[in-house]
């Protein structure tokens, strides 16, 4: 199959690579003319597991290719994606322009028969808005899908090729078996096509993002009341994960969600249900407790230096908003950042992907350290904002050694508390009585 993807970020790079590796033709579009250049010349604008080598095996075998143009591209395909972004606006409503511009530049460019299908997460009803491009800017025939995407950053490579479900939302006979056909190798393992209207798939992506969010922020509420109570929220969270009801999934509290889709998500379903008149209160409850946690790891950190973080030097590990990823989007780590500054406080950062894209939001404000131990070196103290792997079993009693001030503040409870106390370190995580040395 001829395929065309509009938008060459997360969503549609994963994509327009896992389609290739099947055998179609897949072309990328981009009006970002260096990020273009970049993946012509092998490189990659996105750090993924498992994308670069997808994308180089791929290009050797002449199966995808980038351009800039999407009305020329779009002249030979048989389906035409739109990965294209949709940032918030101020209100927490989606901006559309994005996609409203590649689906006029689509209807331009068709020849013939085309599948329209729309992969960026869009408010409910751009099913409609889009057939009305489409059809006031072309004469040629066509079908509009929705497939919405729910890939998890650091494992989307995977996600994609082996999905627990793939949703498509279309009410034409045709465009399903064309979409059956597309997707039938990713099924060798068991049938996990859902079909549905178009309206449907849209709400269905905001459901599932808004219950893994509220999830996150229901935890994280339970550990601020655990550490009320000096219950330990480890515990709780086990007890709850054993309810085959609950399960064990996003019951780790920490400094909150962040990425792409969570927090835009989010507002946007809130938005969604004001302009309906439907109050989405579990849903808002979740994004407001979400904007106050890391404030509650920055309060334990003031709290701990009597209330003064005037000149104190502190090591960071983790920038991006989640391991195996190096996006800064809504990054917990930037917040905490932001407070640290503000409070007076110097910051010595190390993360395994991230530096390059940080560099980009934060400039010199802080400094940025290739080796984990770096920035402890005559640290005050160190948070944990990014569970990544090299972080889970560091060495304490070297770490001990370089820092000037012994004590860790956890934002992602990685650590045994009387571990890190053997080790002559304090420690602070969330939802845990503190394990402070006495000295």
């Amino acid at each position: 199959m001829r395929i065309v993807i509009a938008g060459a970020g997360y969503v549609g790079l994963v994509a327009g690579a896992c389609y290739a590796s099947t055998g179609n033709t897949v072309t990328m579009v981009d009006t970002d003319e260096k990020r273009i250049d970049t993946l012509r010349a092998g490189g990659m604008p996105i750090y993924e597991p498992g994308l670069a080598d997808l994308l180089a095996e791929n290009r050797r075998a002449g199966r995808i290719s980038f351009e800039t143009d999407l009305t020329a591209a779009s002249a030979d395909a048989e389906m035409i994606g739109l990965a294209v972004g949709t940032p918030p606006r101020e209100d927490g409503s989606a901006d559309m322009s994005f996609v409203e511009a590649a689906a006029e530049q689509i209807a331009r460019g068709i020849r013939d028969y085309v599948v329209v299908v729309t992969k960026s997460t869009v408010p409910v009803g751009t099913c409609n808005r889009i057939r009305e491009i489409l059809r006031a800017n072309t004469e040629y025939p066509f079908d509009y899908v929705s497939n919405p995407e729910f890939l998890k950053e650091g494992s989307a490579v995977d996600d994609f090729l082996s999905p627990d479900r793939v949703i498509i939302g279309t009410e034409s006979p045709r465009a399903r078996r064309i979409m059956e056909h597309l997707y039938e190798p990713f099924m060798r393992q068991g049938r996990r096509i859902l079909f549905m209207d178009p309206i449907s798939a849209e709400l269905t992506k905001y459901a599932c993002n808004s219950m893994l969010a509220t999830r996150i922020s229901f935890m994280n509420e339970m550990a601020r009341l655990a550490e009320k109570v000096g219950a330990d929220i480890q515990s709780i969270r086990a007890g709850m994960g054993s309810d085959g009801r609950i399960g064990r999934a996003f019951l780790f509290p920490g400094l909150g969600y962040g990425g792409s889709c969570f927090p835009k998500d989010v507002k946007a379903l809130v938005h969604t249900g004001e302009v309906h008149n439907v109050e989405m209160g579990v849903v808002r409850s979740a994004d407001q407790a979400n904007q106050t946690q890391v404030d509650w790891l920055f309060e334990k950190m003031r709290r701990y230096y009597d209330g003064d973080l005037k000149g104190k030097n502190i090591a960071l590990w983790g920038l991006a908003f989640k391991p195996r990823t190096d996006d800064m989007r809504e990054a917990p780590s930037l917040k905490l950042i932001g407070r640290l500054l503000a409070a007076g406080a110097s910051v010595s950062a190390h993360d395994p992907a991230a530096h390059e894209a940080a560099r980009k939001v934060l400039g010199d404000s802080i400094t940025y350290d290739e080796d984990a131990y770096g920035p402890l070196a005559e640290a005050d103290g160190l948070a944990i904002c990014t569970e990544w792997m090299e972080f889970r079993t560091p060495d304490f009693k070297r770490m001990a050694k370089c820092m000037r001030r012994k004590v860790i503040f956890d934002g992602r409870n990685l650590y045994d508390p009387q571990y890190v106390n053997d080790a002559g370190i304090d420690y602070l995580c969330i939802g845990r009585p503190d394990a402070v040395l006495k000295r």
